[in-house]
């Protein structure tokens, strides 16, 4: 299990050892990136700025991480100046970066990012997709060893416009623009599953970008209920887990429709509750971890019932 989190957010009085001097003996930020066993020891810890020359730009808010059918992490920020992703062995060691920090250049770049929120990857063809993001309106997709562009697209598969969109509103004609492609899933059929969090939507393309559908929720909720998606692990991945950050809920949704099957979590800070979760994900045993961002600061482990 791998964990992305932003040392740099936590408050003085949770550092404090770290401090020179120390102002208490509780206690020192982790690294930025932590590889867990199933059970939550930590096993490694690595990441942040790049010393001796190692040729890269650590982002300045850390927000998306991804680990590839090769065992490579990929990593995203989303701060104003975070306009690239990096390539690390899962040791840490640096192999590539895409994009590089300082200015985008607009969702029609084929070189430059624009704040990416998530990253997925595909093995069959060496590809990385990135939702993008936070300041672009478009997934992208890259050579996975290269990094050389492959293509891209907006909401309904449509070329990506950077023009000012209203904000959302229920009821009213949706968006043919992203709001934030906050996360990016692909299933065992190739299908690509997009959050787009500001227009409580999930839109489903083939890997080409050709759109299919859409599947709408919590459409009264106007803060963006749709932060990450996991794809079940049957045989025919028939349901997405939907995480809503803030409903402080997860749904469970038939693949096909969207359909809402059932949900579990509340908002609250004891076990089973959620506050802030902002990632999803599950394991091939069809255990979910939810990741808590802001003051969640946490990760919980869901077993199958």
């Amino acid at each position: 299990m791998w964990l992305l989190h932003r040392p740099n957010t936590l408050l003085a009085d949770e550092k404090g050892a770290q401090a020179k001097p120390p102002t208490n003996r509780c206690c020192v930020a982790a690294p930025a990136v932590i590889e867990f066993d199933p059970d939550g020891n930590y096993v490694r810890g690595w990441g942040g700025p790049a010393k001796n020359n190692e040729g890269y730009d650590w982002p300045r808010q850390e927000h998306g991480i991804h680990v590839d059918d090769q065992g490579f992490v990929w990593i995203s920020g989303n701060h104003g100046a975070d306009h690239h992703i990096l390539k690390f062995t899962r040791e840490g060691k640096f192999v590539l970066q895409i994009g590089k920090p300082g200015k985008s250049e607009g969702s029609n770049s084929r070189t430059q990012l624009g704040q990416p929120a998530a990253i997925e990857s595909d093995p069959r063809t060496n590809e990385i997709y990135v939702g993008d993001g936070y300041g672009n309106k478009r997934v992208i997709v890259f050579d996975g060893t290269t990094g050389a562009y492959k293509r891209h697209w907006g909401a309904y598969g449509g070329v990506p416009d950077d023009g000012k969109q209203p904000p959302y509103k229920p009821g009213v004609e949706p968006s043919k623009q992203f709001g934030n492609p906050h996360c990016v899933r692909r299933a065992r059929d190739g299908l690509i599953y997009v959050c787009d969090r500001p227009n409580n939507r999930i839109q489903v393309f083939e890997a080409s970008g050709k759109f299919l559908r859409e599947f709408f929720v919590e459409r009264e909720t106007l803060s963006g209920p749709v932060a990450d998606i996991a794809i079940s692990q049957d045989a025919r991945q028939r349901y997405l887990f939907s995480a809503d950050g803030s409903n402080a809920q997860v749904y469970i949704l038939a693949r096909e429709d969207g359909r809402k099957l059932g949900s579990f979590g509340r908002p609250g800070r004891q076990a089973g509750e959620f506050r802030g979760i902002h990632n999803i994900a599950i394991d091939f045993e069809g255990n979910i971890y939810t990741a808590e961002v802001g003051f969640g600061r946490r990760i919980q482990k869901f077993k199958p019932q």
